[in-house]
């Protein structure tokens, strides 16, 4: 399992150092500002949404590392997708993340990368700066205007 742990680090190591979808979309039909106070990440979400089909995604802001790979892992993953599938994936992340640290995650391979982030569930002062994004997501899905917060 260390090596699978290993792996997963690397992951999120490298889409904090190289976000992938880190831009403004000017373009965006749904956009929404997310703050996690207490790691001080910010992060404004870009969504292209036709016909119910998320066809981009992007992000900008600041964050920390979890904040940041789950930003560039959750606009790689979701393109493509449904809105209805981009609720359910997140569902199936946030339980990942916040199963009791003594027990295996589930293996979903619907999570594709994102299971990268099943250490978290060790450290959940953390959860939040893995679902900032996510929870802002949810926001622009509902052309909330508010800047929504993990608090």
């Amino acid at each position: 399992m260390s090596d699978l742990r290993e792996l997963y680090e690397e992951v999120i190591k490298d889409h904090d150092r190289h976000p992938r979808n880190c831009h403004p979309m000017p373009e965006a039909s749904h956009t929404a500002e997310g703050h996690n106070r207490l790691c001080g990440d910010r992060m404004t979400l870009f969504a292209k949404i036709e016909n119910g089909v998320i066809r981009d995604l992007s992000f900008q802001g600041r964050g920390c590392a979890i904040a940041t790979a789950s930003a560039s892992l959750m606009t790689e993953t979701l393109k493509g997708k449904t809105v209805q599938e981009a609720l359910a994936l997140f569902e199936k992340f946030h339980d990942v993340l916040t199963g009791p640290p003594d027990e295996e995650p589930p293996d979903d391979p619907s999570l594709g990368k994102l299971a990268a982030f099943a250490g978290v569930r060790e450290y959940p002062i953390r959860v939040k700066c893995a679902t900032l994004i996510w929870h802002t997501l949810q926001a622009a899905l509902k052309d909330q205007k508010q800047p929504v917060s993990t608090e």
